[in-house]
């Protein structure tokens, strides 16, 4: 099975993980919202589910040891959990070398920037006021903790994911600029809006 696949397999479990929270966790945002005066309007809702369920994704993927994506493929074929003897936190390994992994494998590269991009474009559409120095600070504060983390369940920590990932955030975050300039009207469409009232509902004068 291409590796790709079987990366896209193992964020699917991670999703579905992510929708089931925003469904749960929806009534009380809702509420949130409403004592704030505010409606988020369905287009609105749509993104986010999916930002979560990509999150949720990204989250199993790159958070969890390697052997976890055998293992999560494995069990959409039908066969039991078998995470073997690996421990789940164990010491990883490290490059502090810029340009090195640039060298060695192109479609990892392209990868590693894409997969970061709907982090600094959903979060510029979904919240105002997502300056472009937000989005660089959130995007290396994001992707700085899964290297460090990786680190600590037997993956790698690579100076050069950490430039990728927070470029990758950057272009996510430029695209929506792009789209905000050709259609401002509808990136408006997928903020929090104050809640409209019918006067004349209250008319009994």
């Amino acid at each position: 099975m291409p590796q790709i696949l079987r990366y896209l397999l193992t964020m699917l479990w991670g999703a579905v993980a992510a929708l089931a929270a925003y469904l749960c966790l929806r009534p009380w945002r809702r509420k949130r919202l409403t004592d704030r005066g505010l409606v988020s309007p369905a287009l609105r809702e749509a993104a986010l589910c999916l930002f979560w369920m990509f999150c949720g994704g990204m989250a199993l993927l790159t958070l969890t040891p390697r052997w976890t994506v055998s293992s999560f493929v494995d069990m959409l074929h039908g066969y039991p959990w078998n995470a073997g003897q690996q421990p789940f936190f164990r010491w990883g390994s490290y490059n502090l070398s810029p340009l090195r992994t640039f060298r060695q494998d192109k479609l990892i590269l392209l990868g590693n920037l894409a997969m970061f991009i709907p982090f600094g474009f959903f979060t510029a559409l979904l919240w105002r006021g997502w300056s472009r120095r937000r989005a660089l600070l959130t995007g290396f504060s994001i992707t700085a903790f899964v290297e460090c983390w990786q680190l600590l369940v037997g993956r790698a920590f690579d100076i050069d994911d950490l430039l990728l990932n927070t470029l990758g955030v950057c272009c996510g975050h430029l695209l929506w600029r792009l789209l905000r300039r050709i259609r401002p009207k509808l990136t408006e469409k997928f903020h929090c809006q104050g809640q409209e009232y019918d006067k004349s509902e209250y008319s009994h004068d």
